[in-house]
């Protein structure tokens, strides 16, 4: 009609929740199947990694019966459409942001000596992080520490009053992740005291509250699931996935105190011939967060009758 129609693919969770909302029809129609109860939880902020903490913090399973499996999916770039994807254990990492504000003392370019510089700091800052992972951590286990922005002075000639780091940490246990924390805490405030500051000028560490704790997908479950897809998919469908260092919240709910089993597994969502074909021209996919990528709508069959399955499983009439 010639009208602009907003649209976003949304890092697929369109698909997502078109697979949600169809896997809620497919199971109403075959209730005499199935005896239970289903939640269907329609999560938001999931980028953010806040939505499931703040739905839990709303009672969710206060207000909602609490589940004995929690199951989800989720759609890749990288895998073709009409295969699932999955990882037995750790799937995706703790995330931590982390904010430092490096201080010093401002002054003219001209006269370092009478400043303390916090750029000169935080390049000594930065350089010292990179040994947290490869000097303390052990070398089995998986562990991130990236600065992702350094921010700091408004002129050639001017040294700064501080500058501003963000760093994104990511790691599998919480032991690691802890160290993470101390190690970063601990070598701003040695390189602060090596640069000469007094303790009122000491570097500021924030550990934001977006923590997102990793997903574990229990093996047992992930064992059990996967045993169903292959009698309903047949062979060549299931693809296994090395864990990644990206950040997922669906495994806070994993993570109560209620230690509910939870499956997420990864759903094809790239057209074969679209993947031959990148792969016989040496060119890559786009990523999920990219906006050239663009779903195959095939997906959401596979996705749907998938997610079917897997409910039966666990709760069908036997």
């Amino acid at each position: 009609q010639g009208k602009t129609v907003p649209a976003m693919h949304a890092c697929a969770h369109d698909v997502h929740m078109t697979c949600w909302t169809g896997t809620a029809r497919v199971l109403t129609d075959l209730k005499a199947q199935w005896s239970g109860t289903l939640v269907f939880i329609g999560q938001p902020a999931e980028e953010r990694g806040a939505g499931a903490k703040a739905m839990l913090v709303d009672g969710l399973f206060e207000k909602f019966p609490v589940p004995d499996y929690c199951l989800a999916l989720h759609v890749s770039s990288d895998q073709p459409a009409g295969t699932l994807g999955f990882t037995s254990g750790y799937a995706m990492a703790n995330v931590d942001s982390v904010d430092i504000t490096v201080r010093g003392v401002g002054g003219h370019g001209s006269q370092p000596q009478s400043a303390k510089d916090p750029i000169v700091l935080a390049a000594q800052i930065v350089l010292a992080l990179q040994t947290i992972v490869s000097r303390e951590i052990h070398p089995l286990d998986p562990a991130v520490v990236t600065v992702g922005s350094i921010h700091g002075g408004t002129k050639h000639n001017i040294i700064p009053d501080d500058v501003r780091l963000q760093l994104t940490l990511r790691s599998y246990s919480d032991e690691v992740r802890e160290k993470l924390i101390a190690s970063i805490r601990r070598i701003v405030k040695g390189q602060a005291l090596a640069a000469g500051l007094k303790e009122d000028r000491f570097p500021i560490v924030n550990v934001k509250d977006e923590f997102t704790p990793a997903a574990y997908n229990d093996p047992k479950l992930v064992e059990r699931i996967n045993g169903v897809f292959g009698q309903w998919f047949g062979e060549g469908v299931m693809i296994e996935r090395k864990p990644t260092m990206g950040g997922e919240d669906f495994g806070r709910y994993g993570r109560t105190e209620r230690k509910i089993p939870i499956y997420m597994f990864r759903l094809g969502g790239v057209s074969p011939a679209v993947m031959k074909r990148s792969r016989a021209l040496g060119q890559s996919l786009p990523s999920l967060h990219s906006a050239k990528f663009a779903p195959d709508t095939e997906c959401i069959k596979t996705g749907i009758t998938a997610m079917t399955a897997a409910v039966l499983e666990l709760v069908g009439k036997k």
